[in-house]
């Protein structure tokens, strides 16, 4: 029997003699890749932490000892040996296995990761309450994939550095290579230690150069050129003790290390070097192409996929950001690390010195933009809709309050399929809406998404549009850069007795109900601000109203229909159709929004089991 088949939990794993483990990882590396060329999901992070995951879990005893993944991509090899192994063909499908840590999938998941940078938080939070109920207990942080470039990250580490008898370790897997390429003066901090060519030679020169008689100042120069390099300095300066780096694929100098540190008391910090894709020279050759995959043989590896029929409304944002900055040169944009998510390839490669990944810091990224909103610069932020929650700070104190002119581009806004609930951009109709000065737009295809940001450009405060993730309906795309008039809709489609206030993606759905129902279409557009004198002629015009968004149904777009009608004084029977107020899980996207009755058929049956039959039913009843 294969080594990999007897491990159910890591307690099996802990029975192996250290030289099985070798060969364990060499399974493990194979399953891995085996199984995500059949499924999809996060490759090169989870070869890269094959040999890491096993050495932490066969040192320390979990899950009585706690460990926390970040960012929680990189844990396929940890679901494997805590008992998951066979549920992985099911890993980020409807019902099935998560790709990321997930509390109530195993007691092996410590904690939710599936953003960054909140690993040694919630690291030190349970190493915490672990010395206040007086439990012998490790808590251990992975934090790696660029997720010390955040600034959440070190304000873990300047609180756990003041507590000197606490059992946390911080591992710091340093794979050099965050989703895009790896930004920031830290990054060139630990590529300048792993190169040691600085450090070999400040070693060597009391020996090239200097005399005999000043040989103890050579020494003395050698060990400030060392803390010049080694980063030991500055994680000591935050209260730990530092160790490494060390070789996080080699595991006879993994676990002894693990084994020592495990006895040494107080904040310990362990540096890990390892390889995304390792294993598979494929993805080592290109991680980024392999970070996220689809299925695929890995015999072959990745082929070009064929020209899509149509374009996805992250190519038409990047299109768009090209054509703009072509005509305006005070356009810049910034990234919080999504280079190739958000679109920003070409800019990227066109317009080099407009172009800035400030790294996973979105508070920065807000606050960044804002400054240079300040100096007469046009700032886009590129930015996906779960991760502007991140910054909703920023937002309002730093760019809505000065009423600056920064544009936000949201992608993966509503349900994002198999990322899950994590990733999902449910909430930005809501929260973005309650700010003053705002603009907030939902456009229902590519064209009017590219209309909605040169309309957003253009206007001289914030504005948001939020885009689903994916390719549009198919619509053709104009070239010229052509605005909207601000705070108007349109009919899309004339009917009878029941009118549909569909607000972005939901438009085309909305529009297959209402022909089986022959009710009136309205293309909201704007979720603020509210075209008022349009909700005000379709509720003159029609008996029943109903609102349809991919965003949560307190507080969104069908809220600001209900508040309007409100303030007009008009009562009338109204529908609202939009996510419910549950996280939604992971799962194929139509299949989703079928679930929450966010189709045209879904959409339809609600409308008749709140109103009736229809039309002709509704006629007879006004009649």
């Amino acid at each position: 029997m294969k080594l990999l088949e007897t491990i159910n939990d890591p307690a099996d794993l802990r029975k192996l003699p250290r030289t099985s483990l070798t060969p364990l990882a060499h399974e493990l590396r194979h399953f891995l890749l085996d199984s995500v060329s059949k499924t999809g999901g996060h490759l090169s992070s989870n070869l890269g932490t094959v040999e890491l995951t096993i050495a932490l879990h066969y040192v320390f005893n979990t899950p009585h000892d706690r460990i926390v993944w970040d960012v929680g991509h990189q844990t396929y090899s940890h679901k494997i040996l805590t008992g998951r192994r066979e549920r992985m063909p099911t890993l980020r499908q409807l019902g099935g296995l998560s790709g990321f840590p997930k509390r109530d999938e195993s007691i092996y998941d410590t904690f939710g990761t599936a953003h960054s940078s909140t690993s040694i938080s919630a690291a030190l939070g349970m190493a915490q309450a672990a010395k206040i109920k007086g439990e012998d207990r490790h808590a251990i942080a992975v934090i790696g994939d660029g997720s010390m470039t955040a600034g959440m990250a070190f304000e873990a580490l300047n609180n756990a550095g003041v507590e000197e008898d606490l059992n946390l370790l911080v591992v710091l897997n340093d794979n050099d290579m965050s989703i895009s390429p790896p930004v920031g003066a830290l990054n060139r901090y630990l590529a300048r230690l792993m190169s040691g060519q600085f450090y070999a030679a400040a070693k060597n020169v009391g020996k090239s150069v200097l005399p005999g008689p000043v040989r103890e100042l050579a020494k003395r120069l050698e060990e400030h050129a060392k803390g010049m390099v080694v980063p030991a300095t500055m994680f000591e300066e935050f209260g730990f003790n530092y160790v490494g780096p060390i070789d996080g694929h080699d595991l006879e100098s993994l676990i002894p290390t693990l084994q020592n540190i495990k006895k040494l008391k107080g904040p310990q910090f362990l540096h890990v070097v390892t390889k995304k894709g390792q294993g598979y020279k494929l993805a080592e050759a290109e991680p980024i192409l392999y970070h996220g995959t689809g299925k695929f043989n890995p015999n072959e590896g990745i082929k070009p996929a064929a020209a899509p029929s149509k374009v996805s409304y992250t190519e038409v944002f990047g299109n768009w950001l090209c054509d703009m900055a072509a005509v305006d040169q005070r356009l810049v944009g910034i990234t919080p690390a999504m280079r190739e998510g958000s679109g920003m390839v070409r800019f990227h490669q066109q317009y080099p010195q407009r172009y800035f990944d400030v790294g996973i810091a979105e508070q920065h990224s807000v606050t960044f933009g804002a400054g240079m909103a300040t100096e007469g610069m046009k700032p886009v932020v590129a930015i996906y809709s779960t991760f502007l929650q991140r910054a909703y700070d920023q937002l309002i104190h730093d760019v809505a309050l000065q009423n600056l002119d920064v544009t936000f581009a949201l992608d993966r806004a509503g349900l994002v399929g198999a990322d899950g609930a994590t990733h999902a951009g449910n909430y930005d109709m809501a929260y973005l809406r309650c700010i003053p000065n705002m603009i907030v737009m939902a456009p229902s295809d590519e064209n009017e998404c590219r209309k909605m940001l040169t309309t957003a450009y253009h206007y001289p405060g914030p504005a948001a549009v939020r885009y689903p993730r994916g390719a549009g309906v198919g619509a053709a795309i104009e070239q010229e850069l052509t605005s909207l008039e601000i705070g108007k809709g349109e009919i899309k489609r004339q009917g009878k007795g029941i009118a549909i206030l569909a607000f972005g993606s939901m438009v085309t759905p909305s529009v297959g109900a209402a022909n089986e129902l022959n009710a009136t279409v309205a293309n909201m557009r704007f979720v603020k601000p509210l075209d008022v004198e349009l909700v005000k002629r379709l509720a003159n015009e029609h008996d029943y109203l109903v609102t349809v968004e991919e965003g949560c149904v307190m507080g969104g777009a069908g809220s600001a229909v209900a508040e309007a009608l409100a303030a007009e004084g008009i009562v009338k029977p109204i529908l609202h159709l939009g996510l419910p107020d549950q996280f939604i899980d992971h799962g194929d996207p139509g299949m989703l929004l079928a679930s929450v009755g966010l189709d045209a058929k879904g959409i339809a049956a609600s409308i008749r089991q709140r109103f009736g039959g229809g039309e002709p039913r509704l006629v007879v009843n006004n009649s």
